[in-house]
């Protein structure tokens, strides 16, 4: 069974900055493509940042500069560090594996 399970969200004040990890498990990890994604209040969701399997990594516009993605095939785990943190950044932040799996999701709220 595929799990992901994401961790490190929170309230940060803007301009701040957070590093969300994802766990992975039940399949192998470096075979996959991994991907953030998010989901403001009474929104849609939306893509964040993918990671190929080749560590090729591709950005939305909205936080290209401000955020890196990585992974540790080793440690069978994601990582999204997001720096300077803008209220727009709120939202529920998911793992997704290249098939479509997400985890439960974790916080995140930019907010003075």
């Amino acid at each position: 069974e595929v799990q992901l399970v994401e961790s490190g969200g929170g309230l940060v004040q803007p301009g701040g900055s957070l590093r969300l990890s994802c766990g992975a498990s039940g399949f192998t990890f470096s075979w996959y493509g991994m991907s953030w994604v998010r989901q403001a209040p009474g929104k849609g969701l939306e893509w964040v940042s993918t990671i190929s399997v080749g560590n090729s990594r591709t950005y939305a516009d909205s936080v290209k500069g401000r955020f890196t993605i990585s992974r540790d095939n080793t440690k069978n785990t994601l990582a999204l560090q997001m720096n300077n943190l803008k209220p727009e950044d709120t939202a529920v932040y998911y793992c997704q594996r290249k098939t479509g799996e997400r985890g439960q999701g974790t916080q995140v709220t930019v907010s003075s």
